[in-house]
């Protein structure tokens, strides 16, 4: 689980700005709590801000790390990281390394991992475990190839022999077996994930969707029905044929496995109960393409949130509320508050518009964050509701909407804007 990620000089966000996913003051809606090692940890957090005030960014930045930790073991000697990018309106920074931090919770452990990198090389990267109340450093380096090794000296010695300027240490011992590295790589390989919306489902989803995986279409048809879309059935037909490498083709609809082409093939239709005047049951099918957005959509997002509601997840997504209706993005909001739904006590970080969600019968004061940008100097800052004197019994969506907090956009007047033409 997590319980605070941070970022420095990286895209709009030139100081250092810290999420926290720890409880704030307040007694009130302790649904929406985890207690983990002693640590009141936020199911959820919704992060609100102006058209580029740096909530989109906030998801890049986890992403870039993420992504990072991931692909450490595949970029070649001299490869770069494009897509690394400093804050730019600023001659010191645009030449200095962005920064990452995280600390989590995997098996009761508390962890600390940080480092800075740019498109070139890895500066400085550090790996602490909390076996105790004090840290324990598992590995520190600095100015690219300086290490110190408290543990294990000798074999993290010959291990750091074999990484590379471009590649993260964590990554590197971990693929060389080094076990005590081995559950932080994994939390950031199979844990924590970042999506920019739900229009898309992967093709693992479609096989799970086409195997009668019983429990997934029930899921996924118990949620449709939530959002009062009358579908009594779902088919996937999916199929992967060989194709003949030795054919010219364009490769973009195939995937490659293990040296041969595969095509995949898929239909999806969704059964419609259909009830006339005489009250006579008829079914239709309809292709997937024919279904509305929010239809598509929530078919895409069943077998993620089923996913999260079976094992410990932490989940990032921009504008949530895409395509969905916000009675429905507020129920999911609540499926993740809900300790009998939510038994893994995944996490949710979500950007979001949708102001009928600022509500403190739903969200805690210490679940609402904020991104403003400063027009004059292009830097992005993120900050908590509960930094705020704010009441219990305060119409927050009220006061956000005048600009009590923050993080709206200065529009002018119509007739203003006519004037200046």
């Amino acid at each position: 689980m997590l319980i605070e990620f941070s970022v420095k000089n990286f895209l709009s966000f030139k100081d250092k700005v810290i999420l926290s996913m720890e409880k704030g003051n307040g007694d009130e809606n302790l649904d929406n709590i985890i207690i983990k090692n002693d640590i009141n940890l936020l199911k959820t957090t919704a992060i609100y801000g102006a058209n580029a005030s740096g909530k989109s960014n906030l998801l890049k930045a986890f992403t870039c790390a993420i992504l990072m930790v991931r692909n450490s073991n595949l970029i070649p000697v001299g490869g770069k990281w494009n897509f690394l990018k400093p804050f730019m309106f600023d001659e010191k920074s645009k030449n200095e390394p962005s920064e990452f931090e995280f600390i989590f919770i995997i098996n009761n452990i508390r962890y600390r991992y940080f480092f800075s990198a740019d498109t070139n090389r890895i500066y400085d990267e550090i790996l602490d475990a909390y076996y105790t109340q004090k840290p324990t450093n598992i590995f520190k380096r600095t100015k690219t190839n300086i290490y110190e090794f408290n543990n294990d000296k000798s074999k993290l010695e010959s291990l750091s022999a074999k990484n590379t300027e471009n590649k993260l240490f964590l990554s590197t011992a971990t693929n060389w077996n080094y076990d005590k590295t081995k559950d932080v790589y994994l939390w950031f390989n199979n844990t924590i994930d970042t999506y920019d919306s739900f229009n898309k489902i992967s093709d693992q989803d479609l096989k799970e969707y086409s195997s009668n995986n019983k429990s997934l279409k029930d899921f996924a048809l118990k949620l449709l029905k939530e959002a009062d879309i009358l579908i009594k059935d779902i088919h996937v037909h999916y199929e992967e044929k060989e194709i003949d490498n030795s054919m010219n083709m364009f490769i973009s609809p195939f995937v490659r496995t293990n040296g041969t082409f595969k095509m995949s093939n898929v239909k999806i239709e969704l059964e419609h109960e259909i009830i006339d005047e005489k009250n006579h049951k008829h079914y239709y099918k309809l292709n997937f393409d024919d279904e509305s957005s929010g239809t598509r959509v929530l078919f895409a997002l069943a077998p993620f949130l089923m996913k999260a509601f079976e094992s410990t997840k932490v989940i990032i997504v921009d504008e949530l509320e895409k395509s969905m209706h916000p009675a429905l993005v507020e129920f999911i909001i609540k499926l993740f508050n809900n300790k009998n739904i939510n038994k893994a006590n995944s996490q949710l970080i979500f950007m979001t518009h949708a102001t009928n969600l600022l509500n403190l019968d739903l969200l805690r004061r210490d679940q609402i964050w904020f991104t403003e940008k400063n027009t004059k100097t292009g830097i992005s800052d993120l900050y908590p509701l509960d930094s705020f004197s704010v009441r219990k019994d305060e119409n927050i969506q009220k006061g956000y909407i005048n600009g009590r907090y923050g993080a709206i956009p200065f529009i002018r007047d119509v007739d203003l804007w006519l004037e200046d033409n």
